[in-house]
């Protein structure tokens, strides 16, 4: 059984901060990149922060120095703290891994931002 849960979602202001969670079903994931997406409506889903089983980070360009992904692997949970939220963050943010070719995803969180 694979399951990720994201949790941390809400309705924030321009110019706000908030912590998204993904927990774990177990301790596989700990040895596997996890990867944070979002979508909007009518649009397509994109990667905005990529985690490895190491910690080393990547980020979309957009949301460069204003969000941090994390990883706790002793929770079997991964973050993603988002600050200085923008409108255009807006969106259902999902957690990924993929292991041998499958992409598992979570349920999603709502995140709102209004201007």
């Amino acid at each position: 059984q694979v399951r990720l849960v994201e949790s941390g979602g809400g309705l924030v202001q321009a110019g706000g901060s908030l912590r998204l969670s993904c927990a774990a079903s177990g301790s596989i994931f700990n040895a596997y990149a996890m990867g944070w997406y979002r979508q909007a409506p009518g649009k397509q889903r994109e990667l905005v922060a990529r985690i490895n089983s190491g910690g080393t980070t990547n980020y979309l360009d957009s949301v460069k120095g204003r969000f941090t992904a994390s990883r706790d692997n002793a929770k079997n949970t991964v973050y993603l703290q988002m600050n200085s939220l923008k409108p255009e963050d807006t969106g259902v943010y999902y957690c990924n891994v993929v292991i041998n070719l499958v992409g598992y995803w979570g349920q999603g969180t709502q995140v709102t931002v209004s201007s």
